[in-house]
């Protein structure tokens, strides 16, 4: 399937949720459950919080499209891009699927997520550009931090996260989250 092609499938079927690989393999999502979408709500509603507050970048939700340098095609439930790299591109890639990888992304494991899936997916943003991800797990009340060149470092029950130095000043409570 070309890029084109599978832009007009996610077009044509804007209630399905795609992502497709670095070998050009189609993955198919089912909508996050009641609890799932809640959290993902909070995770977004304070990254765009933060946002809103400094001219350092763009947040973005998870029905938005990162094609990656590797070739796939991403949706992270949380992301954000700094600003000049979001203007450095044109408003035809602004308006398709982001031709970058974030530099922060954010996963947050549902109850239908594969660890070890949710695991390489990090591992990808990592080796296709990311600063800094997040891997959210609810069930065991974990978070996993992926930084460039650094061991995962793993959090039990953290009640905060810090963004910094990719997100200054960004802190995420996790208590909505945990709830």
């Amino acid at each position: 399937m070309t890029d084109e092609q599978y832009f007009q499938l996610c077009r044509a079927n804007r209630d399905l949720r795609f992502e497709r690989s670095a070998k050009g393999e189609l993955i198919i999502m089912p909508p996050a459950g009641g609890k799932s979408g809640g959290r993902n709500f909070r995770l977004t509603q304070q990254l765009a919080n933060w946002t809103d507050t400094n001219d350092l970048g763009t947040g973005f939700d998870s029905s938005t499209g990162f094609k990656l340098p590797n070739g796939a095609d991403r949706s992270p439930d949380a992301a954000w891009v700094r600003l000049e790299r979001w203007k450095a591109l044109t408003a035809e890639e602004q308006d398709r699927f982001v031709p970058l990888c974030p530099d922060f992304v954010a996963e947050l494991r549902s109850k239908t997520d594969s660890i070890k899936g949710l695991r390489l997916k990090m591992q990808e943003y990592l080796d296709n550009g990311a600063q800094l991800g997040w891997l959210i797990d609810p069930q065991a009340r974990k978070v996993e931090i992926y930084r460039p060149g650094l061991p995962v470092e793993v959090l039990d029950n953290p009640e905060r996260l810090s963004g910094e130095p990719v997100l200054p000043g960004f802190v995420l409570n996790l208590a909505p989250i945990w709830a």
